[in-house]
């Protein structure tokens, strides 16, 4: 999961426009601090409050400009533990291990953070301060925050009702349908085709972007459809198998009724196999799609020569293509014999916790620091902990703008620097990461052009309007399940063992290597001696513990 995280944050960095990794919020830099002083000791002189953090590139946490901020703002003195993001995880582990450990862990969520695993082994020992009795006494914000939005609640509650830290809640609304696919629509003008809607439709372009030269070069060099094997909505099958049946590209699970159970050995999903296996048949899938990196891929969408991708999945275009082109669009989800779902993973947020407190800390500490964290709850908080003071890495937004959300108020607009200029080491880049809502984010300035650079945002929030609500009415949410830490190596091995072995027969199929026909009972056999039904045993408690200490 945090190797996923990780490639889709790297991903969007790189790729999307300032606001991904950003947000909005009120425009005075001190309306919300009317929590401060909360660190004082008896004697009124700061508390110090020693914190473990993974600093990354570019940040020096001791001088940070939000650092000292906070420090001002809350009467605190921070001691740094810094370390770098190589070997965060065994750091980490070993700080804790050695008993000498901080008052509290601020950490990175995709580099690394506690596991829900990790949350209840803790909570239990008594390392972790549970946090419910100083939310509900300190932190007004967070408090209203799960008051409002069940699923916070269902993120930071454990099974036996305490919370015992809390997640990054950054909800990137085109991140939480991940498994989009874009069409050169410069090609369906050109042969005079409609945007498809239906599974057969997709197949009748893709064979004519095959064989009826739309780039014009008399060559046929043109590879209808492609993508690769990175986990940023890249795959291939997910788009296609979701007019079968529901796929959630990654342990292929749904939920009826509440039980959960596999999806990969149902009829449908042979159907759906059998129809992309005729694709690849008809050469109209380019065989890489099932080898190749993200670089390859891109060779592929950014050809030098000619224009040569008909179709490429991603979450987003620029992860194959120039974000200037305007000729890849989005292809609504499809509707097949059986469907029409688009997959839907709730924004991409990491289950877990970045923040905890530990028994090492003081009351004035604890209090301090759930001040802190609560500061970071309101739009004011988080937008200086990530783009600093209004002027370093955002302003006001000017008569005229236009917010990423439909009917929305702009409340910030970012700030871009050419390279190397412009204010250093005034945020705390993804460690700021605490509660961006979609309604927080979607109050920042985005162009109204879709494709100029500043409107890239948007582009990505209209193609994402095209999916939304198209997953089932019940979705089995492994993203804020709550496993008993009993059974964790165990159901590790399983969905490891179970995915892998989906993955190797999906692709076998597909390619040929196994008939359909004559080999379907015993693969479906073969996912019960993996212990199919244990795995599914274990998720379906951790289902029930998790989905009753929410509510």
């Amino acid at each position: 999961m945090r190797k996923r995280i990780w490639s889709l944050w790297s991903l969007i960095i790189v790729f999307s426009v300032v606001l991904t990794a950003c947000g909005g919020g009120n425009n005075s830099a001190s309306s919300g601090s009317g929590n401060a002083a909360g660190g004082s000791t008896e004697s009124g002189k700061p508390v110090t409050v020693s914190l473990f953090a993974q600093q990354e590139a570019g940040v020096d946490l001791k001088t940070n400009t939000f650092s000292t901020f906070l420090e001002k703002q809350f009467n605190v003195k921070f001691d740094w533990q810094v370390i770098p993001t190589d070997g965060a995880q065994e750091k980490r582990q070993i700080s804790l291990a050695s008993g000498d450990y901080p008052d509290a862990y601020f950490l990175t969520e995709y580099i690394d953070q506690f596991t829900p695993a990790d949350l209840l082994k803790y909570g239990k020992q008594g390392v972790l301060v549970p946090l419910n009795d100083l939310i509900d006494q300190y932190a007004p914000h967070i408090k209203a925050a799960m008051e409002s939005n069940p699923s916070l609640r269902s993120y930071i509650t454990a099974p036996d009702g305490n919370i015992y830290g809390l997640v990054a809640y950054a909800e990137c609304f085109h991140c939480s349908y991940p498994n989009k696919m874009w069409i050169n629509t410069k090609w369906l003008d050109k042969l005079k085709l409609e945007m498809p809607k239906t599974t057969e439709d997709f197949k009748k372009v893709l064979e004519a972007f095959k064989t009826q030269d739309p780039n014009g070069n008399g060559k046929a060099d043109e590879v209808p459809l492609s993508g690769s094997t990175e986990t940023f909505g890249v795959h291939i099958v997910p788009f296609l198998m979701n007019g079968f049946i529901y796929d959630d590209d990654t342990n292929y699970l749904q939920l009826k009724d509440g039980k959960v159970d596999s999806v990969a050995n149902k009829p449908e999903w042979k159907e759906g196999l059998e129809y992309i296996k005729s694709l690849y048949d008809e050469g109209l899938i380019d065989p890489g799609a099932f080898t190749q990196n993200a670089d390859a891929f891109r060779k592929i969408g950014d050809n030098a020569s000619a224009e040569i991708l008909g179709a490429g999945a991603g979450m987003h275009p620029a992860i194959f293509v120039n974000t200037n082109t305007k000729d890849y669009n989005p292809v609504p989800p499809l509707t097949g014999p059986h469907a029409n779902y688009a997959t839907h993973n709730d924004g991409g947020i990491v289950p877990g916790a970045k923040f905890v407190i530990t028994n090492k800390a003081s009351k004035e500490a604890q209090i301090a620091l759930i001040k802190i964290a609560d500061y970071m709850y309101t739009p004011e908080g988080q937008t200086i902990s990530n783009s600093g003071q209004e002027g370093e890495g955002w302003r006001k937004p000017k008569e005229g703008e236009q917010a990423l959300g439909d009917g929305v108020t702009p409340q910030f607009a970012s700030i871009s620097y050419p390279t190397g200029e412009g204010p250093t080491n005034y945020g705390w880049g993804g460690m700021s990461h605490m509660y961006m809502p979609k309604t927080y984010r979607d109050s920042f300035v985005a162009d109204q052009d879709i494709y100029s650079p500043d409107g890239y945002e948007r582009r990505l929030y209209e193609a994402t309007l095209l999916y939304e609500g198209k997953e089932p009415k019940e979705l089995f949410p492994f993203w804020s399940i709550w496993v008993d830490p009993s059974e964790t190596d165990e159901l590790s091995m399983l969905q490891t063992n179970i995915k892998n072995y989906i993955d190797q027969n999906t692709l076998q199929f597909i390619t040929g290597s196994k008939d359909l026909n004559k080999d379907w009972d015993s693969y479906v056999s073969g996912l019960d001696k993996l212990q199919l039904s244990r795995y599914l045993e274990i998720l379906q408690k951790a289902y029930d513990s998790s989905n009753s200490a929410a509510k």
